[in-house]
């Protein structure tokens, strides 16, 4: 799997994976990630929503959008057809006035996630060290506040577990204001998992996995990004 889709992506000369591409990567390696279907119509999200269950995001699939929200190209919450249909109208619309003349490939559906903490977990390659894995507090705060934890690859357990802990948010990890806190244990293994799937595949520049929603009961990614390098 991981193999076809690289090779994929270089017989089409692209770098940047698509959603869909990136999870079907990471899922093969173990990673719990939403399960995420391309749909190029209406009447074919509508037949992924029904067998994977609603509620779902749709999300705008395209080689020249990188920044999904930033073009309007993402509608969470979607209860029942008559609501999907909608939504596929008024991103195709958002995205068409905010990006003229992007190729889509489609729309992407994956069913809502239940919330948790949000973290940010990802990969990056380094000239001298070679992959480096960091981890965060996620969605907004990342860029907000920089608050992050790097590692070099490979990662034993008490480096996970260090990693985790030495954010300054990690109080919001443990359980903040009645809030449930999240499990650790999910949170490390996915960063041990993330340093295996570093060392399996040197093709990848970068990763980004953001938001994971970590919550008592495990850990899961709603979103993953993956940029190839650019030799073949």
């Amino acid at each position: 799997m991981t193999a076809d889709v690289i090779a994929q992506a270089r017989a089409e000369r692209r770098t940047l994976l698509s959603e869909i591409e990136a999870k079907q990567m990471l899922a093969a390696a173990g990673v719990n990630v939403t399960e995420t279907r391309l749909a190029a119509s209406a009447d074919e999200a509508a037949s992924h929503a029904a067998e994977l269950g609603y509620p779902v995001a749709l999300k705008v699939v395209s080689e020249a959008i990188t920044h999904k929200t930033d073009v309007g190209g993402v509608e969470l919450g979607i209860a029942d057809e008559s609501a999907l249909r909608a939504a596929w109208d008024a991103i195709h619309a958002r995205v068409a006035e905010a990006s003229p003349g992007a190729e889509l490939q489609g729309l992407s559906v994956q069913p809502m996630a239940e919330p948790g903490a949000e973290v940010i977990l990802g990969i990056t390659q380094d000239q001298q060290f070679g992959p480096v894995l960091m981890f965060g507090l996620g969605g907004v705060f990342v860029e907000v506040l920089k608050d992050v934890a790097f590692r070099i690859v490979p990662l034993e357990p008490r480096d996970a577990s260090e990693m985790v802990r030495e954010i300054q948010g990690f109080p919001v990890l443990e359980g903040f204001r009645g809030t449930p806190a999240a499990n650790l244990d999910a949170i490390e293994s996915m960063l041990l998992q993330l340093s295996e799937f570093a060392e399996a595949n040197p093709d990848v520049a970068e990763l980004d996995l953001n938001p994971v929603f970590a919550r008592p009961d495990g850990a899961i990614a709603v979103d993953a990004r993956i940029l190839l390098t650019s030799d073949s």
